[in-house]
C-alpha cells in the first residue's frame, strides 16, 4: 500500500511540474507588457499618472499622521515628492521584472551565479530598449540615468529572489523535489 502512495505522489509531482513550469514565464511577459505600456504614454499622461500617485501619497501621509496641512502645503508636498515617486516607479517596475525573469530560470534549475548574471543582463538590456522606445513617444526622451535607476530595482529583485528561493528550497519547495 505504501508503494502505491509513493507512485501516486510521484505522478502528482511530475504532473504539476509539467503543467506549471511553462506558466512560470507568464509573470515576466506580463511585466514587460506593463512596462512597455507605461513607456508608450506621452509625457502628459505619464506626468498626470505619477502626479496622481504623488497626491495620494501626500493625502494618505496627511491623514495617517494627522498633520492637518492646508491645500497650499499639500500642493507643495505633492510637487516636492513628484520626482521621487517617478523614480520609485522605475525601481519598482524593474524590481518586479527582475523577480519575474528570475522565477522561470529558478524553476528550470538555472540557479547559479549564471541566473543572476543572465537576469541582470536581460533586464538592463530591456531597460535600455525601453528607454529607446520612449524616445519615439511624444514629449518623452531616452535617459541613461533612468536605466541606472532601473538597475537598482533589478539588483534588489535578483537578491530577493535568490534569498527567497534559497530559503524556500530548504523548506516549502522541498515537497516538489522528485529525487527523494
Amino acid at each position: 500500500m505504501a508503494k502505491k502512495k509513493n507512485y501516486f505522489e510521484l505522478f502528482v509531482k511530475k504532473t504539476l511540474r509539467y503543467l506549471l513550469k511553462p506558466l512560470s514565464f507568464v509573470p515576466a511577459i506580463a511585466m514587460m507588457y506593463v512596462i512597455f505600456h507605461f513607456s508608450a504614454q506621452d509625457s502628459t499622461q505619464s506626468g498626470n499618472l505619477s502626479l496622481l500617485v504623488s497626491k495620494y501619497v501626500v493625502l494618505i501621509y496627511n491623514k495617517l499622521f494627522m498633520k492637518g496641512y492646508d491645500n497650499v502645503r499639500l500642493n507643495e508636498l505633492i510637487i516636492y515628492i513628484h520626482p521621487y515617486v517617478r523614480k520609485a516607479a522605475h525601481v519598482t517596475e524593474y524590481l518586479l521584472l527582475a523577480m519575474s525573469v528570475s522565477l522561470p530560470m529558478y524553476v528550470y534549475r538555472f540557479r547559479s551565479f549564471g541566473m543572476t548574471l543572465v537576469t541582470i543582463l536581460f533586464c538592463v538590456a530591456f531597460a535600455g530598449l525601453d528607454e529607446y522606445h520612449q524616445s519615439f513617444v511624444s514629449g518623452r526622451v531616452a535617459d541613461i540615468h533612468d536605466v541606472m535607476i532601473d538597475s537598482i530595482g533589478i539588483l534588489i529583485g535578483v537578491i530577493v529572489v535568490r534569498i527567497v528561493c534559497a530559503i524556500g528550497r530548504k523548506t516549502i519547495f522541498s515537497w516538489f523535489v522528485l529525487d527523494k
